[in-house]
């Protein structure tokens, strides 16, 4: 069904009425007016007919072949009969595959697509995951597969033409309901560029709304227009007004044309059904829904539809959350829910036969970052680092070799827990536990770059497109594996925030070469990460979830390490002087995986140049962040690093180095007094100092010397030489030459000569 951009018409309950239909009602009514029968139209309702629509849609459902299939099936059963059947039309909004559970990885998906096709799915637009094995696979195995089309106006082959249909039409309840698809801009930084070479990616925005003048512009024109568009709201949003702001969201938010009743969306995985502004309509709104990821929302939206002039009169729109009644309870009642549990209870025998064998062990579990009950991808993970020592770990047998492993958050897409719901034995790791990780199938890659490369690979993690823009999630946090360790101030200017890398305990030299253990779809520059593309790739022959899992084979029990391999430090400064106080914050100690520790304390060491340690204290940590002001030592000097050990963590790091010059010698805090004198007696000085000072003190005037002393328990007492201050007022100069303790210093006093 998605093999090319040719548009046909589907049937799917109740009577036509398109405009040009209406039309011919007119005419009919004018007719009827003719020959005296307009009585019986009179007794007919004042109010125009209206017809309830009820649209279903889900998004980001990710192959979740489990055991809530059949529920989140029952929910759209549920759902459909509470709209009618002859007035429902059921979407998918994107990312129907890829990133699977097992029991549709293990199958290719089909699993998954069969379910959507029992259930009668009408159309899907394309998401980034369904281009994870390139445009051929998605346009051959499975669009083959598929009972529905794939809709994606913006995606452009080389001739410039969509490869995919714009858009599909559908008679529901008597009208014409157009369905426009689209997908993310960002989709070529989202999956392995090779699969997508040659493809554009072009404006969301304009794409749609180029889509929706040519709909309008046709001989019959829709009644009803219905965007589905694989893009979102950033992470954390809570309120129309609060994302407002975003130019991704707002732009398809308030820049789609009005003549579209309602805009489905996806991709950003969060959970939404808010009245957006129409543009140039500022009285009227219309429902813009995300419905969070995997099922476990069903998005409903209502449109009541004027069939005189229609126009949408009303509408509503709201998350269903998935049922919690009994399978057995559904699929009695509804038939299409059946043959859902059929196509699962076949996929997951399949996917338990194979999935059961014992990979590895665990002694805890191993995950990804969380914010609250989210995954967070812009936070370190001990699930993160133990896939990196992977990767370096299998790269390193070849004759490709590493020097580090790099891996990007979102491919990781399940954790390993150490007691899993139904887990036969508490810590084993089976082969689908262990394939659920990983389950992208990416060739595992060498990336010979320079330590230049490296740094700006690190400073990447601040997210930008390919156009310069700022792309929904604006931070990517990349996991590194045991032997890496950076520092970083997000404070600083973009570009210049990764503040020091060592490699195995080195700095990194700028100028040498370094091999990246990574996944292709790093390697090819995913996600944003451009700067691997600089550098020389080797396929090292391995396939990253066969890696892994030899891995896990090779070092159980494996366990998780709560040790920080990035840690951000702020306020140093590039050089200080002996005996400085320096204070600077680290604001984020803990991981957020789950069991990982609260850090308490922090230990601060001063790293010379030839590897000799100074003990600078300790400092507190608190909800996981420390301020610490230390003093340096008045002996210090040269290029310093600060090592910081958090405990219990157990995190190591050493900062970047900065500058410490010696501290100048104090002087002996030098005092004078004078009295007047007569010419031409000699004056009088009386001289203070530290009580410790010692040494020699002359007295000036204009260069030449008028006076010496000694100073003794920081006291002397001078007298100049006689006739040599005339009549008048002498400005002189007290010098101390220094002692062992105190260095050269000098005061002014003035000498009263009269005659």
């Amino acid at each position: 069904m998605v093999s090319g951009p040719g548009v046909s018409r589907h049937h799917i309950g109740g009577i036509s009425m398109t405009r040009a239909s209406r039309r011919l009602t007119g005419a009919a009514l004018g007719s009827l007016l003719v020959t005296g029968t307009l009585t019986t139209l009179a007794a007919a309702p004042a109010q125009a007919d209206e017809v309830a629509l009820n649209l279903l849609s889900f998004n980001d459902f990710h192959g979740r072949i489990d055991e809530n299939t059949v529920k989140f099936a029952g929910t759209v059963e549920q759902l459909r009969a509470e709209g009618g059947e002859d007035n429902t039309l059921a979407l998918s909004n994107g990312d129907n595959i890829g990133a699977s559970l097992f029991a549709s990885a293990v199958s290719e998906d089909i699993p998954t697509i069969d379910v959507l096709n029992a259930l009668g799915v009408a159309a899907s637009s394309v998401g980034n995951h369904e281009f994870d094995k390139g445009v051929d696979d998605l346009t051959g195995r499975v669009g083959d597969a598929a009972d529905f089309p794939y809709l994606a106006a913006n995606v452009l082959g080389p001739d410039g033409e969509p490869v995919l249909p714009a858009y599909e039409t559908f008679e529901v309840a008597g009208l014409e309901v157009a369905v426009v698809g689209a997908v993310s801009e960002e989709t070529p930084a989202l999956v392995s560029p090779g699969g997508v070479e040659g493809l554009e990616f072009a404006d969301v925005t304009d794409s749609v709304n180029e889509t929706v003048e040519e709909l309008e512009a046709g001989e019959t024109p829709p009644d009803v227009i219905v965007a589905q568009i694989h893009e979102g709201a950033p992470d954390g949003s809570v309120s129309y007004e609060e994302v407002a702001s975003s130019p991704t969201f707002r732009d398809i938010a308030e820049g789609v044309s009005g003549s579209v009743d309602a805009i489905f969306m996806g991709h950003t995985h969060q959970e939404y059904a808010w009245d957006a502004p129409v543009p140039g309509e500022p009285d009227r709104t219309r429902p813009i829904l995300q419905t969070g990821s995997y099922g476990e929302n069903i998005g409903q939206v209502g449109l009541t539809v004027d069939t005189d002039t229609g126009e949408v009169v009303s509408h509503t729109s709201r998350n269903v959350p998935r049922t919690e009644t009994e399978d057995a309870d559904l699929v009695e009642q509804f038939p299409r829910v059946g043959e859902v549990q059929s196509i699962v209870a076949a996929a997951l025998e399949v996917a338990d036969e194979i999935g059961r064998e014992v990979k590895g062990s665990q002694t805890a579990d191993i995950t990804r970052a969380f914010s609250g009950t989210s995954e967070d991808r812009g936070a370190e993970s001990t699930l993160g680092g133990l896939v990196a020592d992977s990767l370096l770990a299998k790269v390193s047998e070849t004759q490709a070799g590493a020097d580090l492993g790099i891996v990007n958050p979102g491919g990781l897409r399940a954790d390993l827990l150490y007691a899993p719901s139904g887990a036969e034995q508490p810590g084993e790791i089976t082969y689908a536990e262990a394939n659920a990780v990983l389950p992208f199938v990416n060739n595992v890659s060498s990336v010979e770059v320079t330590g230049e490369t490296l740094k700006t690979i690190f400073e990447q993690q601040w997210q930008r497109d390919a156009d310069g823009e700022v792309p929904s999630r604006a931070y990517l946090q990349l996991g590194v594996s045991e032997n890496v360790a950076y520092t970083f101030d997000s404070t600083r200017a973009e570009g210049d925030r990764i503040t020091g890398i060592t490699i195995d305990g080195e700095p990194v030299d700028p100028a040498a070469s370094y091999r990246i253990a990574t996944f292709s779809f790093l390697a090819q520059g995913g996600d944003n990460f451009r700067a691997f593309a600089d550098g020389t790739n080797t396929d090292t022959g391995l396939v990253d979830y066969e890696a892994w899992i030899e891995y896990l084979e090779s070092n159980s029990p494996v366990a998780p390490d709560f040790a920080r391999r990035s840690v951000e430090v702020q306020g140093l400064d590039d050089a200080y002087t002996a005996g400085d106080s320096v204070t600077f914050t680290l604001p984020e100690l803990d991981l957020t995986s789950r069991g990982a520790p609260a850090n308490t304390d922090l230990t601060i060491e001063a790293v010379t140049e030839d590897g000799g340690t100074v003990d600078l204290g300790d400092a507190e940590v608190s909800e996981g962040a420390a301020e610490a002001t230390v003093a340096l030592p008045d002996d210090l000097s040269g290029q310093v690093r600060l090592r910081l050990t958090v405990a219990p963590s157990d995190t190591v790091v050493t900062t970047a180095p900065f500058t410490v010059d010696a501290a100048e010698e104090p002087g002996a805090e030098l005092g004078a007094t004078a009295g007047s004198v007569r010419y031409p007696l000699p004056a009088r000085i009386d001289v203070t100092a530290r009580p410790d000072a010692k040494g020699l003190v002359t007295v000036t005037s204009g260069g030449f010397p008028v006076g010496v002393g000694l100073l003794h328990r920081g006291s002397a007492t001078v007298h100049t030489l006689p006739f040599v201050l005339g009549p008048g007022a002498h400005e002189l100069t007290v010098t101390h030459w220094g002692d062992g303790r105190y260095e050269k210093s000098s005061v002014p006093v003035t000498v009263e000569v009269t005659r």
